[in-house]
């Protein structure tokens, strides 16, 4: 792929490469509607109408054709265009103009192929634009050599987003289930929105405080987590990065103080959409450094110090949404307008890709030496 100095406005790459994203949006988006049952999830399909995404995938297939025109105009190679077409016609072919939102029938399991599609092309839209205007690194690669490796992890993430959403609710329901909690969750939910909201923010960052500490401070919790850490290209898609043990740990901790005070179904709700909004902020490349903002909430600025690959710097600001947090444990770091040097971690020959990632923690310690392990303890 090309780098962002030789992809340029008027060549025809960009629209093309458009063209085929929208394409490949609006072809898998069809299933959703075909095979609701088994495609999309229960709870996301409570927030948006099948009338709505009908809507938008028809935009969407136009979009995709419209764009693939332009490429196909100003491309000497018509190749990106040509991919994007061929996406719009099978969208096409498929019923994508003429899809039925029905009710849907109630199964045992599913994919979340709707939650897949609608945070990817969402997130896609607000920050790669971001990142190409406003780069914290200009030099590095909008598809450099490892942004396959997390779209794998943002597939497989959301797409199993039941079997995650199960397994992280079994941990509160089997201590805390059988504690009377009713009253609790009148007393809270009966609290003005914004407090409640709040209050919700700082609980759980809390919790997901010492979670994400104690993965750094133990070596073998550090096997797992060390691979959100192995990304040297901080980006949009680099917070995606993470192991399914690392997963389940850190979102049941989450998961616990939700489940003991018992928020209201729209502070969950917008929670979680900010959560999922955030994560990808404070991953991204961009230099914006939000004014006295980055003081009262998490940064990339602030988050880029956490992943810094010196190790003069290791062991810092850990909370995941409110900096104050880790300025009382005494883990705060963010010296003014400055930014790491680079991130990533010290190991030459880490293993790359999402298979070999997934399966290392259980085969191979990240440890040769014991200056190596008191090194990252420290992280």
């Amino acid at each position: 792929m090309e780098t962002k100095q030789t992809v340029k406005f008027g060549e025809g790459k960009i629209s093309g490469i458009i063209s085929i994203f929208l394409g490949l949006m609006s072809f898998l988006g069809v299933f959703c509607f075909k095979y609701p049952e088994w495609l999309t999830t229960p709870e996301f399909r409570e927030i948006y109408t099948g009338e709505s995404m009908k809507i938008l995938l028809t935009a969407i297939i136009i979009a995709s054709l419209f764009f693939a025109v332009v490429s196909f105009m100003l491309s000497k190679k018509k190749k990106f265009a040509l991919i994007g077409i061929v996406f719009c016609i099978a969208t096409i072919f498929l019923g994508g103009f003429d899809v039925d939102p029905r009710a849907v029938g109630e199964v045992k399991y599913h994919l979340g192929l709707d939650w897949l599609l609608l945070d990817l092309f969402l997130m896609a839209v607000i920050f790669v634009p971001i990142e190409m205007v406003f780069p914290k690194r200009k030099e590095q690669k909008t598809f450099h050599e490892e942004w396959r490796t997390d779209l794998v992890y943002f597939v497989v993430s959301h797409l199993l987003v039941q079997f995650f959403g199960v397994i992280t609710q079994k941990p509160a329901t089997l201590f805390f289930g059988w504690i009377g909690l009713s009253g609790l969750h009148e007393t809270v939910q009966s609290l003005p929105f914004i407090v409640e909201l709040l209050f919700a923010f700082f609980i759980t960052d809390l919790f997901q405080y010492w979670t994400h500490r104690f993965f750094h401070n133990h070596s073998f919790l550090w096997r797992f987590h060390s691979i959100h850490h192995s990304t040297e290209n901080m980006d949009w898609l680099a917070g995606s990065r993470t192991h399914f043990v690392d997963i389940f740990v850190t979102r049941s901790m989450a998961f616990v103080p939700l489940y003991i005070f018992g928020f209201s179904t729209i502070t969950f709700n917008v929670y979680v959409i900010f959560m999922a909004i955030h994560a990808v902020l404070i991953h991204s490349n961009t230099r914006i450094n939000f004014g006295f903002i980055k003081y009262i909430f998490a940064t990339p600025q602030y988050h880029h110090w956490h992943h810094c690959k010196n190790p003069n710097h290791y062991g810092k600001n850990f909370a995941t949404i409110f900096p104050f947090i880790d300025k009382i444990f005494g883990t705060y770091y963010l010296p003014k307008n400055e930014w790491p040097e680079d991130t990533g971690l010290l190991e030459a020959d880490y293993p790359k890709g999402y298979l070999k990632q997934a399966i290392y923690p259980f085969t191979k310690s990240p440890f040769d030496n014991d200056l190596k392990m008191e090194e990252y303890s420290k992280r």
